[in-house]
């Protein structure tokens, strides 16, 4: 405890702070004589560590003071809101944010995530990140910092992906965050703001023991298969038994005669059917343990001392970052502070080797996710390629105004940010045709001349849709499609089954002098982009077996030219001509080769 510290008297906001890594950061900035704000959904774990902190501060002679805000998420527009009105009321600015809140999101297989809770996760993890630093940046002075947590599961750099499987909606989001927090930190120069993250890898924590491993164990088996049980009811046994996973004798076998009561009710006949199944439960909750702990012992392998990190350690880091010295030595970067040796595939090519283009047999759907006249000349462009090259063409927009563009083409206009439309009209396409081959997706491009700190909460929400729901919903909706059907609740369907979906854009800035603010903010759903692609092709090629693929293209260089409209058709073409089978490379830098 050091009540000189250089964070005496200062006033620090932490976010998700009532349990784990950001109660131990609050403690320590406490300790070293700061106030702090605490807040979170919460609010008996917000006074639990308000109590905690008081006594630090009494032990540690400084005049730190505490204020909570219970029942404040960070993904809540309204909530946020307030809480920074109140502090700059009540308190005055803001010394240093530490953007930690966050949950785990759903751990399974993309194609079966609730698109729901895929966009809870995002909402926490990036949105909330974006909201909560736009308005702490209104309370605060020359000298401030900035200081958000995310995870080495995520692109170290832009050209290392690291997958992160059952977690695409996790990992796209930190790979955004990453990126978020460089845009911000070039942005903030002229105030005096310094903007740093840190990955702090595996963390000791009740949330990877008792809710990441063994969702991902249950995970696994479900796509696996257990003796005598369908992957139906494993996971619905799963779901309840996890639970009471890590309770004594007693519990567990309260919760495994209520499972067998609600799902096996009718299979039981006599005493021996409940026996038996009883052992089966017994069995696969044993499994799922042992599972969960072979993912845990596999994680430690490669760090050099196979020791996670504590949360206490963590919050040394945090301290550290957020000093006046090490916060103008690091400030935009990404400090990776996980030490884990995580061997990837390399996935980035610039382009496919193909001599002969054939894709008669082939049934496309292009979606045009835009309304600007740079992408509607791109996509007349692709369609023209491809109308006589294949068995249909089916071209979607997001706006009905926008088929004048597509009149001599097959063409619908489809609500794309609502599930239900795009379910349907995936239904159509496959009931009508037999067969989806390929989805290419043009998502369209904004301006990355306005500054992040300009943006309403609608605007910034309207680019989360366009570079992260869209694309995750429309990559599920198509590996489905391209599925036999009842692949969803039988994994095991999904094996060999054939197609592609491309995803083009955004691209990168064009112009004969790139200024880095610009480059950074270019790069926010591009950097969210990249990991949910390595993600969900390991899914697809390692855990279901699949012959389907998602591809990105990121068209436009480094040097700032226009993209070749005629490159990114050629891949296009190319990559719906492929066997999908022997080719790791699946991020294109067209317009570099």
């Amino acid at each position: 405890m050091n009540k000189d510290s250089e964070f005496a008297n200062k006033v620090v906001v932490v976010t998700g702070s009532g349990t784990g890594i950001g109660q131990a950061i609050a403690k320590k900035f406490a300790g070293n004589g700061a106030s702090i704000i605490l807040l979170g959904r919460r609010k008996e774990p917000l006074e639990e560590t308000q109590s905690a902190l008081k006594n630090i501060i009494a032990d540690s002679g400084t005049q730190g003071k505490i204020k909570i805000f219970p029942g404040v998420d960070v993904s809540d527009e309204a909530a946020i809101t307030n809480m920074f009105n109140t502090i700059s009321k009540e308190i005055g600015h803001v010394d240093i944010l530490i953007n930690n809140a966050g949950v785990s999101g759903p751990v399974k297989i993309f194609t079966n995530s609730n698109f729901a809770e895929f966009k809870e996760c995002i909402m926490i993890h990036l949105t909330g990140t974006f909201w909560t630093t736009l308005k702490s940046i209104e309370s605060m002075k020359k000298g401030s910092k900035i200081i958000t947590i995310s995870t080495f599961f995520t692109e170290e750099n832009r050209f290392e992906q690291r997958p992160y499987r059952f977690r695409t909606p996790y990992t796209s989001a930190q790979g955004a965050k990453n990126r978020l927090t460089e845009a911000f930190a070039w942005e903030l120069v002229p105030d005096g703001i310094k903007s740093l993250a840190t990955n702090p890898g595996p963390v000791h924590s009740d949330r990877i023991y008792k809710t990441v491993y063994p969702k991902a164990a249950a995970e696994f088996l479900r796509i696996g298969g257990f003796p005598g049980l369908s992957s139906i009811e494993i996971e619905k046994i799963l779901q309840r038994l996890l639970n009471v996973l890590g309770e004594d004798e007693t519990a567990v076998d309260k919760e495994m005669e209520v499972v067998l009561q609600e799902l096996f009710n009718e299979r039981i006949k006599n005493k021996d059917d409940k026996l038996k199944l009883s052992s089966s439960l017994r069995d696969l909750f044993s499994q799922t343990q042992e599972i969960a702990e072979k993912i845990q012992l596999n994680t430690k392998k490669m760090i050099v001392d196979k020791e996670f990190l504590t949360q206490d350690e963590v919050a040394d880091m945090v301290l550290i970052l957020a000093s006046d010295k090490m916060s103008k030595l690091l400030n935009g970067k990404i400090v990776p502070n996980d030490r884990v040796f995580y061997p990837t595939r390399p996935i980035i090519g610039t382009y496919i080797q193909q001599n002969e283009i054939n894709i008669s047999d082939k049934v496309i759907v292009l979606i045009v996710h835009s309304s600007s006249e740079k992408d509607h000349k791109r996509a007349k462009i692709i369609a023209k390629s491809l109308v006589n090259k294949i068995k249909q063409l089916v071209i979607l927009t997001r706006n009905s105004n926008d088929l004048v563009y597509y009149k001599e083409f097959h063409s619908h206009s489809v609500n794309l940010t609502n599930e239900d439309s795009v379910k349907g009209i995936f239904k159509v396409v496959r009931e009508k045709f037999s067969t989806l081959d390929g989805v290419v997706l043009l998502t369209g491009e904004y301006d990355y001349g306005v500054e992040l700190k300009s943006l309403d909460r609608k605007q910034w929400d309207q680019l989360v849709e366009n570079y992260l729901f869209v694309p995750a919903l429309i990559t599920r909706e198509s590996v489905i499609s391209m599925s036999p059907v009842g692949a969803v609740s039988e994994p095991s369907l999904f094996k060999n089954s054939k197609g592609s979906i491309t995803i083009v854009g955004p691209d990168s800035p064009v112009g004969d002098k790139i200024s880095g603010v610009v480059r950074a903010r270019s790069e926010i759903f591009r950097g969210a982009l990249r990991p949910f692609n390595a993600t969900v092709n390991q899914e697809l090629r390692d855990v279901v077996k699949s012959n389907i693929r998602q591809y990105l293209l990121l068209a436009g260089n480094i040097d700032g030219c226009q993209p070749d409209e005629g490159k990114i058709t050629k891949m296009i073409l190319t990559i719906l001509s492929q066997s999908n089978t022997g080719n790791n490379q699946t991020i294109f830098y067209v317009d570099e080769s």
